[in-house]
C-alpha cells in the first residue's frame, strides 16, 4: 500500500509589486534530526539513552568467570549482624573470606594478619587461600578467628555476647 505524503507547506500571503510577485516564508521550524523524522513518519517511539550499569558485585564476578552453572559460591558459613562480619567460603577461588560492615579496629586487623589473611581491595574482604592439603584446618582457624573477631568487635562496641547465625 503506498504511503500518504504530507501536503507541502501553504503560503501563507502573496503580493505583488509591479510586475514580481513576493512571498512571505512559512515561518521557521526546528530542523528534526533523521531519527526524529523516521519516528515521525512510522511513529516509532525513540528510544531513550540507558542508565549505565551498576558494577557487578563480587558474586556475579565470580560467576561470570566460569563455565560452570550458577551456584551460592561465595557462600555464608557464618554471620553476626550486631558485630557486623560474615565469614565466607569461596569453593571457586579455593578462598576463606571475613567481610566487614565497617573498617575493623587496629587489634583485629593486627589478628587477622598473624592468622594468614590479606586484605582484597577489589572485593573488599579479608581472605586466606585454601590449600588441599591442609583444607580442613585453614577452614577450623578461620571459624576460630571469627569467633575472637565478633567478640573483640562486640567488647569494643559494648554490646553483650549474642547468637550468631550459623549456616
Amino acid at each position: 500500500m503506498p504511503r500518504k505524503r504530507k501536503s507541502e507547506p501553504s503560503i501563507q500571503s502573496t503580493e505583488t509589486i509591479g510586475t514580481t510577485a513576493v512571498m512571505d516564508a512559512p515561518p521557521e521550524a526546528p530542523i528534526a534530526s533523521p531519527v526524529d523524522i523516521i519516528a515521525e513518519r512510522e511513529s516509532v517511539p525513540v528510544a531513550e539513552p540507558a542508565a549505565p550499569e551498576p558494577t557487578p558485585t563480587f558474586v556475579e564476578r565470580v560467576a561470570g568467570r566460569s563455565s560452570r552453572p550458577l551456584v551460592p559460591d561465595p557462600f555464608v558459613v557464618a554471620l553476626d549482624n550486631e558485630a557486623g562480619v560474615r565469614l565466607f567460603e569461596n569453593r571457586q577461588r579455593r578462598v576463606m573470606a571475613i567481610k566487614f560492615d565497617e573498617r575493623p579496629i587496629q587489634p583485629v586487623i593486627d589478628m587477622g594478619k598473624e592468622a594468614g589473611f590479606s586484605w582484597n581491595p577489589t572485593d573488599l574482604v579479608w581472605t586466606k587461600p585454601v590449600r588441599g592439603d591442609s583444607a580442613l584446618s585453614t577452614r577450623i582457624d578461620a571459624e576460630r578467628l571469627y569467633q575472637k573477631v565478633c567478640q573483640m568487635i562486640r567488647h569494643d562496641k559494648g554490646t553483650e555476647a549474642g547468637q550468631d547465625i550459623p549456616f
